[in-house]
């Protein structure tokens, strides 16, 4: 596995590079434009040609995360819209800075199934509107309240509502904390084979194109979302370990979001290599 982790874009996204190499990081995620708010301002040409270059000079791979404030399964159809506009906004922000992927949670309704049906509309439309390589990532999210995203049928279901020749662009993001808050057993060996046995049966690992490791404060189905630093939290260094030696996903980036210490959680990740 690739490690990262996701770092300020203070003073400009390609500062995020300096700040990995500080940390250790071999990848990194960003947020492309302002993460708590609506407005945000265009890239300027000189920032896209800065990261671009400091992508070439560290050879990190890097993906994006979208804003907190989307809800893409909304009931409302402002809040829905705005949350769809984003989504179209980041995407075409990743393919002006050369960015592979775009993570984003799915959102919520109380209408499971009219939900994942919203969620897949709006990502058609950000992918029909952003031509090129970017690629969407659901992320499986905790299920906390009406959130979507937290069973794998759940992530199967948006997939399949998309058209054939944009869903080569949808991929998966697995969450350590939100997949064990959900009520997948990562914290075992039988448990971990047993949860990527079900994620492969249901979506299938060629989905899958990138991880966030993070250590979960709360117990297993506990449905918070509640990210703590690799092994002080109900996970433990065990899942952790299994996942840094699985071949299976040695070539994808996993992305610490523990939130400072990233250096500290990159070295004991290392550690636990064989």
């Amino acid at each position: 596995m690739i490690l990262g982790a996701h770092e300020g874009i203070a003073g400009g996204v390609s500062r995020a590079f300096e700040r990995a190499e500080q940390d250790t990081a071999q990848a990194i995620q960003i947020f492309v434009r302002n993460p708590r708010g609506w407005a945000s301002k265009p890239i300027e040409d000189e920032e896209i040609e800065r990261f671009r270059a400091e992508a070439k000079r560290t050879g990190m791979t890097s993906a994006a995360h979208s804003i907190y404030l989307a809800n893409h399964a909304s009931g409302n159809p402002e809040l829905r819209e705005r949350s769809w506009g984003a989504l179209e906004d980041e995407l075409g922000r990743c393919e002006q800075l050369g960015i592979p992927f775009l993570v984003f949670h799915p959102g919520s309704n109380e209408d499971v199934d009219q939900g994942l049906k919203l969620v897949a509309e709006g990502m058609e439309r950000a992918l029909d509107g952003v031509k090129g390589k970017a690629r969407l990532l659901v992320e499986i999210t905790a299920g906390q309240g009406n959130s979507l995203g937290w069973r794998f049928e759940h992530v199967a279901a948006i997939r399949a509502a998309i058209p054939g020749a944009a869903r080569r662009r949808v991929g998966v993001c697995f969450d350590t904390c939100h997949a064990f808050a959900a009520g997948y057993d990562l914290g075992s060996e039988a448990g971990y084979e047993s949860t990527f046995h079900a994620f492969d049966q249901v979506i299938g690992l060629e989905h899958l194109s990138a991880f966030h490791l993070n250590d979960c404060k709360k117990p297993l189905g506990c449905r918070v979302d509640r990210h703590e630093h690799i092994g002080e939290g109900a996970l433990g260094r065990e899942p952790f370990r299994l996942l840094v030696n699985d071949p299976r996903f040695a070539t994808l980036p996993g992305f610490l979001e523990t939130e400072m210490r990233f250096r500290e959680n990159l070295d004991l990740l290392r550690s636990l290599r064989r």
